[in-house]
């Protein structure tokens, strides 16, 4: 089973007061599918909605090749008291020379507007900055999401750019919205304490 991968082989977890990121479990992708075979969750994505459970264990296995090959940290947001899945958070596009990268985050209809996404994100963008040392932090949104917008700007993003019909999203033409973080503005805003970090371990240990 790939669930028995060596710890150093997985993205250490990351603990908050309510979430677990943790690395992904087999077990994960029916979670997964009910997640990206949601249209509401998709609506501003470039890619379709979500079919079948095959196409969940092609994410799970290129998370966990993309950690190995260097180039994608892909988080499981799981509850901490059930360790059910509720969403994913990833670092992806690193520029090593720029210590820059870019963010990406999805989470299940059923738990937007209880402050999971920002918890989760929280976590993840104060692990990007002060263990992996990035510097600067992108994310790119559908400008016609303002509850993404919205997030991002709490997180302490900066809008920076703005392009017209960038992507086409199930038919329609769809501009994107740019923005940035640097670690200045992150350690100027007094965030929050830093997250526990634990060495991977699958199952979830309570």
């Amino acid at each position: 089973m790939s669930d028995s991968l060596p710890p150093d082989l997985l993205p250490p977890m990351l603990r908050t007061a309510r979430l677990a990121l943790r690395p992904f479990s087999d077990a994960d992708a029916a979670d997964l599918l009910g997640i990206f075979g949601d249209p509401e969750v998709v609506r501003y994505w470039s890619t379709g909605v979500w079919t079948d459970i095959a196409q969940a264990e092609a994410m799970i296995a290129e998370a966990r090749q993309a950690y190995r090959d260097g180039g994608l940290y892909r988080y499981a947001i799981a509850l901490r008291d059930t360790d059910r899945l509720i969403g994913v958070c990833n670092l992806r596009g690193f520029f090593e020379q720029n210590r820059r990268c870019e963010l990406g985050y999805a989470l299940a209809r059923d738990h937007w507007g209880r402050g999971y996404a920002a918890e989760a994100l929280e976590a993840l963008l104060g692990h990007a900055f002060h263990e992996l040392d990035m510097n600067r932090i992108e994310a790119d949104i559908d400008p016609r999401n303002e509850a993404s917008a919205r997030l991002l700007e709490k997180l302490g993003f900066r809008r920076e750019g703005y392009m017209p019909e960038r992507w086409i999203v199930h038919g329609e033409k769809a501009d994107t919205a740019f923005y940035g973080l640097l670690r200045r503005y992150w350690d100027e805003r007094g965030t929050s304490a830093r997250p526990s970090v634990r060495p991977p371990t699958l199952p979830l240990e309570p």
